[in-house]
């Protein structure tokens, strides 16, 4: 598959939907905390992460920096950034009263890799799919494992074929 084709089964995501989602997730999240800090997957949990921290009034926000993806493969997974030692050492060590946000969590590869960081965080993602789930606290939507979700970041205003194509 070239990065212009789409999977077969799209979900594709417009920015008010996903504004929509991202505000769902802290309203879900305003009774698990109160959040210290934020530690935000980049680049994908970049945007729910700011929503987030606006509508907690979380402060304080980390990244790690993490790389798995080529366009729509998943491939081998590279930690570019880890999170700063004074955010792990939230809570006592193991970023207890930390929230860490990404926009989904796929296979778990890299929420294992984020949950071995800080054990003791509270992880949330606006959108989960089978593999992944048991690895976040909190979540909106869940998808298919076979569903790419097309960000809005990722898209731009083109047609879109129907589902089932026409009879031939």
């Amino acid at each position: 598959m070239t990065p212009t084709q789409m999977p077969e089964k799209a979900f594709p995501v417009s920015w008010d939907q996903f504004h929509r989602d991202a505000r769902a997730l802290a309203w879900r999240l305003n009774g698990a905390g109160p959040f210290e800090a934020i530690v935000t997957v980049t680049r994908g949990g970049l945007v729910p992460a700011a929503i987030v921290a606006r509508e907690l009034e979380v402060r304080l926000i980390e990244t790690i920096c993490v790389a798995s993806y080529d366009h729509t493969r998943q491939g081998e997974l590279k930690v570019l950034k880890s999170v700063a030692p004074e955010v792990v050492r939230k809570g006592g060590g193991g970023g207890e009263g930390v929230l860490i946000v990404d926009d989904l969590v796929d296979t778990g590869k890299t929420a294992r890799v984020v949950r071995d960081l800080l054990p003791n965080a509270h992880f949330a993602t606006v959108y989960a799919k089978p593999m992944g789930r048991p690895l976040v606290d909190t979540f909106i939507t869940e998808v298919s494992q076979d569903t790419w979700i097309v960000f809005p970041w990722d898209s731009g205003l083109a047609f879109q074929p129907p589902i089932r194509p026409e009879a031939r």
